[in-house]
């Protein structure tokens, strides 16, 4: 590369980076609790176990689709062996909209989950409050027609293909709420 093609490239860094222009990351938040915050009882099996509003905002612009994993790495260790890679999926969903804004709560049926019932399983920790991470991938390409029926699969058709990828983590369970059920 010759001198005057640097000078061009350090010249445009240097006015993006005057001016505030900088590349925004992919975000994943949700109006009902903030990130590594207690999440409501509505979300769980102790309420009305719906799936919590969630908010999508800064997609790249070559995103072709969204996929979003919701998991629980906090089960207790008697269950670790009934699950693939000893961590509870509540929701597995993928072929979002790449301009999608979100969910609405309770709103979004599609997808699945360790048990294999459709949609959002809700949070519903035995024994003490329990993370779960909620993990928004922007995607180079669309996942229609690709056989998914786990997590294992869904990691499996996004690799190579994870242009960003954003994370929040919600709380649930006894020790942060009044009560506290099974997963």
């Amino acid at each position: 590369m010759n001198k005057r093609k640097l000078v061009v490239i350090a010249v445009c860094a240097a006015a993006a980076s005057s001016t505030g222009i900088a590349a925004q990351s992919l975000k994943i938040s949700s109006p009902a609790f903030a990130d590594k915050g207690q999440m409501a009882a509505k979300y769980s099996c102790d309420g009305e176990g719906v799936n919590p509003p969630l908010t999508f905002s800064n997609i790249p612009p070559r995103t072709q689709s969204l996929a979003l994993i919701v998991e629980d790495p906090d089960i207790p260790e008697q269950f670790k062996a009934q699950v693939p890679g000893g961590v509870f999926d509540h929701w597995v969903i993928w072929d979002i909209a790449a301009d999608s804004k979100g969910f609405a709560e309770g709103g979004e049926k599609r997808g699945i989950n360790t048990v294999g019932q459709p949609g959002f399983f809700p949070a519903c920790p035995p024994d003490k409050a329990h993370r779960y991470f909620f993990k928004l991938f922007a995607l180079d390409k669309k996942l229609t027609g690709v056989a998914i029926k786990s997590k294992a699969d869904l990691q499996g058709a996004m690799a190579g293909h994870i242009i960003q990828q954003a994370e929040m983590i919600g709380m649930y369970g006894p020790a942060t709420n009044s009560g506290g059920g099974g997963r």
